[in-house]
């Protein structure tokens, strides 16, 4: 007896992307605003690249091990104290050049003003804790 060959099913297929999702990005324009602050000179675009390349694994470093400072101390959430640790593992931050000093030679007022406390008329620290 034959029996009839019956077609098989093929599963439909979804209509996801087949891509790997990607991890946010520094925007190019401002990696070369930062390093033209600094260089004040032509960059050619293939050294370029490399300065945004080696910009990305810079920060992703520094996330992975801010990640690891708050993860060893039992917290969920990333502190100022963590990043200050970090800077002065890094040797940004030493006896000589407290973490205040790198504020105010590297960062314009507005964000000195909200980084650093100051205490103003009236008793008051600004900002608060």
């Amino acid at each position: 007896p034959l029996q009839l060959l019956q077609p098989k099913a093929v599963p439909k297929r979804l209509r996801t992307s087949q891509r790997k999702p990607r991890e946010p990005q520094i925007p190019r324009s401002l990696i070369k605003e930062i390093f033209r602050h600094f260089v004040k000179m032509p960059v050619t675009r293939d050294a370029f690249k490399i300065v945004e390349k080696c910009s990305e694994r810079y920060f992703k470093q520094l996330s992975d091990d801010l990640e690891a400072y708050t993860q060893h101390a039992g917290r969920k959430t990333v502190e100022a104290a963590d990043l200050e640790v970090l800077m002065r593992r890094q040797g940004l931050v030493t006896d000589k050049m407290p973490l205040n000093v790198l504020i105010e030679n590297y960062l314009p007022l507005e964000y000195r003003k909200l980084l650093i406390p100051v205490a103003v008329s009236g008793n008051k620290v600004i900002p608060s804790k």
